[in-house]
């Protein structure tokens, strides 16, 4: 009989919401301000790094290099370009199955925390008007470090009161579920199981998730 787990943490960015497009729409236009082309296969290797992280993958892309207060610049600058384009965000673009899913993991009693590098979750949650189904948000605003190391996830567990070998975690990216096994928590991939071969289990969509399986 497979555990049944008491907690769930989920990534926000192609788990809940694909909000990657504008990510990738405001990095490619800072880009193309500093001179340089900045392509969808380049933006894969920002999938779960953090702002400023990004930012250097971004700069390595175009060979630049800029002092500390000019990479801060930018990386407000693509972040205000980003914050404008979520602020439209409503709740048509949820992905297929992830409201049914919390719900119906919060039906079952099952603690529920966001784990995002994303300074912005919170913003992002109350826009597809999700907020309340979460009972802990851990963002790139609590966790300093970002994935693969499992601090935003170590964080999750201890917000909700869970030890981590009772917690899910539900990640779309290679390095989020790095971190997911380095917090030794159980790893629901969403998404191509090609990519995410190292997850414990993978579904194409939380619509292909079934409940009964975990929790």
């Amino acid at each position: 009989m497979t555990k049944k787990f008491r907690a769930a943490l989920f990534d926000l960015d192609g788990v809940l919401v694909d909000t990657a497009k504008y990510h990738y729409l405001a990095w490619k236009n800072l880009a193309h301000e500093l001179g340089f082309d900045f392509s969808e296969k380049d933006n894969e290797r920002l999938k779960g790094v953090s702002r400023m992280r990004s930012l250097d993958i971004l700069l390595e892309i175009g060979g630049l290099k800029f002092n500390e207060e000019t990479r801060n610049r930018l990386a407000a600058q693509k972040n205000e370009e980003y914050v404008n384009y979520i602020r439209n965000l409503d709740e048509t673009e949820l992905l297929p199955g992830a409201k049914e899913c919390l719900s119906e993991l919060r039906a079952r009693n099952v603690k529920i925390a966001l784990g995002s590098a994303s300074k912005n979750a919170s913003l992002i949650l109350d826009n597809l008007k999700i907020g309340y189904l979460f009972d802990a948000v851990i963002d790139g605003n609590k966790a300093q470090r970002a994935k693969p190391d499992p601090q935003v996830f170590l964080l999750g567990a201890q917000e909700l009161g869970v030890d981590p070998a009772d917690c899910v975690v539900f990640e779309d990216a290679e390095a989020g579920i790095q971190a997911a096994r380095a917090a030794e928590m159980y790893v629901v991939g969403v998404g191509d199981p090609d990519v995410l071969s190292a997850a414990d289990m993978v579904v194409p969509g939380l619509q292909a998730f079934d409940a009964d399986s975990l929790f």
